[in-house]
Parts: C-alpha cells; structure tokens; sequence
C-alpha cells in the first residue's frame, strides 16, 4: 500500500447527489494539498427493463438504448460543467463518462488512470435499485487493488 507521499493520482467517482459533492470537495482539496493529479469519472447504467429492450421478438434495433444515450451522455456533461464551474478554479480535472455497471466502470478507470486513491460518497442509489446493485462504495472497495476513501454526507 502506498504512503501518503505517493498519492499522485486521485479518481473520484461523481454523480449528481449531495453524497457526490461531499467527496468532490474532499478529492479537490486534498489533490491541491497534496499537489496530486485528479480524474473524475461519472458512470451511468443503461436501464434494460424498458419495453424497447424487454420484447425479445423485436426485430430491429430498439431505438430508445441511443436515445437514452444521448440523454445521458449530455446529463454527464452538464454535471462536469457544474463541477468545473464550483470546483475547478487552480486545478486541472481529468474527466471520464462510461455507460455500465458503476462498480465495475469505476474500477476500470482507476486501472486505466492508475488511480493511487479513489474517493467516492457514500452512496447515492435508494430503494431497488441499491438492492438490485448493491451498494457502489462497498464494492468498489471490496474489490480495488488501491486505497478507497468513502465520504459520509453530513447532515
């Protein structure tokens, strides 16, 4: 594990949640203490119980997956617009939108980013969907090959 002085890369995993500024602020003020690197990565889950992608009689190409895309992609980059705009001053952001599975895209661009620490709220999902996915945080820990810092909203 790596000391505190080898931190030279911080991924810090965002979504647009009060649970997501709180680690955003953390990441940012400690990327500038320690005169790291930062990358943010927002990683959304394509839904695959529309009608669309749920009929397994369709024949062509169901439209509404491009669709839905599309609106994700621009929801990402208006979310790291607001993060630029709020966070941004005196430090470069490197910014990553993956559409999948959030623990494993995550993962993944920690590897990609050679991530040193990663950083992420405590949670964001509620209801079915944190009992379909499980919690994010707990499985990104569970499974990273570099330290996990997960940041409690306060109240």
């Amino acid at each position: 594990m790596k000391s505190h002085e080898n931190i030279s890369r911080i991924l810090v995993a965002v979504e647009d949640s009060p649970y997501s500024d709180q680690a955003i602020r953390y990441g940012v003020m400690l990327a500038k203490k320690m005169g790291s690197k930062i990358a943010m990565v927002h990683a959304d889950e394509i839904p695959v119980s529309t009608p669309y992608v749920a009929d397994p009689m369709l024949s062509e190409t169901p439209f509404m997956i491009p669709q839905m895309m599309a609106i994700q992609e621009e929801a990402s980059k208006n979310l790291f617009k607001r993060i630029d705009e709020e966070y941004g001053e005196g430090i470069k952001i490197t910014k990553y939108i993956r559409v999948g599975r959030a623990q494993d895209e995550i993962l993944a661009v920690a590897d990609e980013y050679d991530a040193d620490l990663i950083i992420l709220g405590t949670h964001g999902r509620t209801g079915l969907d944190h009992f379909i996915s499980g919690s994010v945080s707990a499985g990104v820990a569970k499974r990273s090959k570099c330290p996990v810092l997960i940041i409690p909203k306060k109240e």
